[in-house]
């Protein structure tokens, strides 16, 4: 029965992201997702108590989905790239390009307004490895958790606001400077770079 549920879930998810890649969020509703998913509304509804809520289980399955777990990392170089990775990952996710796109007063209200269950999960990564990395002398001191919320910033401005400086920093540019914003702040103060 779990399977099922599981199944049902992600088959409506599956239908959500279609349907929101086609048409934008606004004009996605519950009847379209759940026609899509060959489901009715009431299936839709078991799972989730309106659209905006299965729109935030779809944004986080799809973030979770390009963020690295566990893996350990050995140098401050090694860990910018994972960091730099992931967040070209999340750049290049077609969800994020289509809110950005056709319903960006949205996508700022999630950027913006409101810390997720996404930003919350990838704060959490975020501070596990910096924690490991100052356990192993590679990430400065500093409480990990604060490092990791300023790492989140510098990373989600940078995903959000690179379409605006693509002139400047086209996209293996954007990757370099964005690893060396990461190298320099979490650089052990005297460590080479």
């Amino acid at each position: 029965m779990a399977d099922e549920a599981s199944d049902t879930r992600t088959a409506l998810l599956d239908a959500a992201l279609a349907e929101i890649l086609a048409h934008g969020i606004r004009r996605t509703t519950a009847s379209d997702i759940a026609r899509r998913a060959e489901m009715s509304r009431q299936t839709l509804y078991r799972y989730w108590s309106d659209v905006q809520a299965l729109l935030a289980a779809l944004v986080t399955r799809e973030l979770f989905a390009v963020v690295p777990h566990g893996g350990s990392v050995v140098s401050l170089d090694q860990l910018a790239d994972r960091l730099v990775e992931t967040a070209d990952r999340i750049q290049a996710l077609p969800l994020l390009a289509r809110l950005r796109e056709t319903d960006s007063e949205l996508f700022a209200r999630y950027i913006l307004e409101r810390l997720g269950t996404s930003q919350r999960g990838i704060h959490r990564e975020i501070a596990a490895r910096l924690q490991a990395g100052q356990d192993a002398g590679f990430v400065r001191g500093g409480d990990p958790d604060r490092l990791a919320a300023m790492v989140l910033l510098i990373a989600q401005s940078a995903i959000q606001s690179a379409p605006l400086v693509a002139e400047w920093l086209p996209h293996e540019a954007w990757r370099s400077e964005l690893r060396a914003a990461i190298v320099g702040y979490l650089a052990p103060a005297g460590a080479p770079r």
